[in-house]
């Protein structure tokens, strides 16, 4: 009951649509219709009542039914499942209720990234550290690093977008699993509540919770992503990094350390991560080893769901505040980002460059200058030596070129390439990225508005049979 909880308004608008087909195709009376839709309407105004939740009943089809029978009358409440099976009728509901929670999440996804594009818009120029191995690896700029995860969420909208199209289609119809000898019209249940088309196999229909997993493992993978930036926040929001400041809403202090100031909703994100995939996890075990059609084990699924479903859209929120009330130190990101040796590899790629040098041999002096302690013109002379018998300050090497050659923001500026961390290159990501986030919303506001101009026609059409 508590998992029915989630699917009770879409219920009745399932049970509208039944009954709209019921009439139109003559399968039931007017005035049964009449008092069942009133019924039904009061209840799609008002809400489900509590007593529809009682632990008397199965679950809440069949405490709706109760309701009906009490508000139509017997003769009348009775006859609403004609031509259906809670099977089909369950179904409906989970697609009608998951489509819903998706376009929410890509409407969540498409702030979050909006907000991240802001960001890398104010970033062009603030170097900070690249990692690899979490060791310093290269300098880039917060602007690249910003863009790296929106270009990841931009990747999940996608996925929830796909898994859409496949959610989005009708089990009604499809009855216990072998159809109905009712004279039911499947395409016009479909079209009226805002599916796209039908599962066209009734036993497929029923039975099967594919597209339930599908939008579980694409939840799991953008909570995969939100963990990582949340670990990201969490170190360095450290005052042994220092790189951001993390707004008070979102922390917490220690109850005996007051000096403490812990990112207690970071960490907690990251958690959350874990239950959404185990969510993915249970209920793929859950659906493993099902025999065809249905099966009350799928019961089991729903709780696991909608409490992924939860998750991911709070923290996919939560998110966008923290960064949208975080303070980046760029003073500080600046001073780490040549900490290292961090544009060795850019000394390594100038002695190739002006030397003819291959370049394993140039990565190697540069390798043994820095394990000696330091990249001066003596090290690296001592290191030629031994690699190659040959001096670089005879070759022409000066102090001048080396400093060039070993700056942060030279060695930023020079990979100006598509998808780099030059400021033109973000810059120009940025733009591209703007023009697909449009896209996306565009995509967003056309799903959104066909699903509620078939609903409102739907209730429309409900209000003139009554």
């Amino acid at each position: 009951m508590e998992a029915d909880k989630c699917i009770a308004q879409e219920d009745i608008l399932v049970d509208i649509a039944h009954l709209l087909m019921l009439y139109r195709q003559k399968i039931i009376a007017a005035d049964h219709a009449k008092a069942l839709m009133r019924a039904l309407l009061e209840l799609q105004k008002n809400g489900v009542p509590d007593a529809a939740f009682d632990d008397r009943f199965e679950d809440i089809h069949a405490g709706l039914e109760s309701l009906l029978v009490s508000s139509a009358g017997e003769d009348s409440g009775g006859r609403l499942h004609m031509g259906r099976s809670r099977n089909d009728e369950v179904a409906a509901c989970i697609r009608i209720k998951l489509r819903n929670e998706l376009l929410l999440q890509m409407e969540l996804l498409i702030g979050l990234r909006d907000i991240l594009l802001d960001l890398a818009g104010q970033h062009y120029d603030s170097a900070m550290p690249g990692f690899t191995h979490f060791q310093p690896a290269q300098p880039t700029t917060l602007a690249h690093y910003l863009l790296s995860y929106e270009q990841a969420f931009a990747r999940d909208f996608e996925r929830l977008s796909c898994a859409y199209t496949r959610i989005n289609m009708s089990p009604l119809g499809s009855a216990a699993f072998a159809s109905t000898g009712y004279p039911v019209d499947r395409d016009y249940t479909a079209s009226i509540l805002g599916f796209d088309g039908l599962v066209q196999n009734t036993m497929d229909a029923v039975a099967s919770r594919d597209h339930v997993l599908e939008a579980l493992a694409d939840y799991s993978i953008l909570m995969t992503t939100i963990s990582r930036l949340c670990e990201e926040l969490v170190v360095w929001s450290s005052p042994l990094i220092g790189f951001v400041t993390l707004d008070d809403s979102f922390c917490s202090t220690s109850s005996i350390m007051p000096q403490k100031k812990n990112p207690d909703t970071a960490e907690i994100m990251r958690g959350k991560a874990g239950s959404v995939l185990g969510a993915f996890t249970t209920a793929a075990v859950i659906v493993k080893g099902l025999p065809m059609s249905y099966n009350r084990d799928l019961q089991e699924l729903n709780p696991h769901l909608w409490r992924a479903v939860r998750d991911v859209s709070a923290s996919t929120g939560l998110l966008s505040a923290i960064l949208k009330t975080s303070t980046f130190n760029r003073e500080k990101m600046k001073e780490k980002a040549g900490e290292g040796f961090s544009t060795a590899t850019d000394l390594a790629d100038f002695f190739v460059r002006q030397y003819d040098m291959p370049f394993r041999k140039a990565h190697s002096i540069v390798a043994r200058a820095v394990s000696l302690g330091s990249v001066t013109l003596e090290s690296l002379d001592q290191a030629a030596g031994e690699f190659s018998e040959t001096s670089l300050t005879g070759r022409g090497l000066t102090n001048e070129q080396l400093q060039a050659v070993l700056s942060v923001r030279g060695s930023i500026a020079a990979r100006n390439h598509p998808g780099g961390p030059a400021p033109e290159a973000t810059a120009r990501a940025v733009r591209s990225s703007r023009e697909h986030l449009i896209r996306d919303k565009d995509l967003l506001a056309t799903r959104k508005q066909a699903l509620s101009r078939a609903i409102e026609k739907m209730l429309k059409e409900a209000g003139r049979l009554v």
